[in-house]
């Protein structure tokens, strides 16, 4: 009886194994691109370390997306001074826009229900800031089944205080990396493009 159990469960196993390969080979992939906003820019009320060449690497990955006529998703935070989307990754007419009020791109906006009406099933993220909504957006899509993707150069984060502690920036990006290990790949924008992803 017991042995009948362990193959009962492995066969399950096989199965579920086989279905969410075939669900990502036969879904869609979509370029989320989060906050990528005026006031994290210089001069701007929020200013990062490095906005501009994550940006641009942000910028890359656009064009890859647009090439391959898959979908794009632009996310911002908010309404009102600088929250306009920065220039380089400016949203053409019929792209997906869509505004939060929360750290968690997928909360209390359409986000969900827009990739899965598309098929989606399958995310590269980059955006603003690495520790912040970046984070929130992977966490909360990876809980949600999706395969994630987040592109560390494309990413920009900056200095935090703890108590009388100083963490820089450089290192609120990587160790923010550091965790994702468990439930998203990390590349780097080459290295997803030649990838052929």
């Amino acid at each position: 009886m017991r042995k009948k159990s362990v193959v009962e469960i492995f066969l399950v196993f096989i199965f579920l194994m086989l279905t969410n390969t075939s669900m990502s080979q036969n879904g869609k992939t979509a370029l989320l691109l989060i906050d990528f906003q005026y006031f994290y820019f210089e001069g701007g009320s929020s200013e990062l370390e490095n906005p501009l060449p994550a940006s641009l690497n942000a910028a890359r990955l656009l064009s890859h997306f647009r090439e391959k006529g898959e979908w794009v998703v632009h996310i911002k935070h908010g309404e009102g001074p600088q929250s306009e989307i920065h220039e380089n990754v400016k949203p053409l007419t019929g792209e997906k826009i869509i505004v939060k009020h929360e750290v968690n791109s997928f909360l209390k906006t359409d986000l969900f229900e827009y990739l899965s009406e598309n098929q989606v099933d399958s995310l590269v993220l980059c955006g603003m800031q690495t520790h912040m909504c970046l984070e929130a957006a992977t966490r909360a899509a990876a809980d949600l089944g999706f395969v994630c993707i987040v592109i560390a150069d494309a990413c920009a984060t900056k200095d935090l205080k703890y108590g009388d502690k100083i963490i820089n920036a450089e290192d609120v990006h990587y160790s923010t990396l550091a965790t994702f290990r468990p439930y998203a790949k990390v590349f780097n924008t080459d290295a997803y493009l030649k990838n052929g992803e």
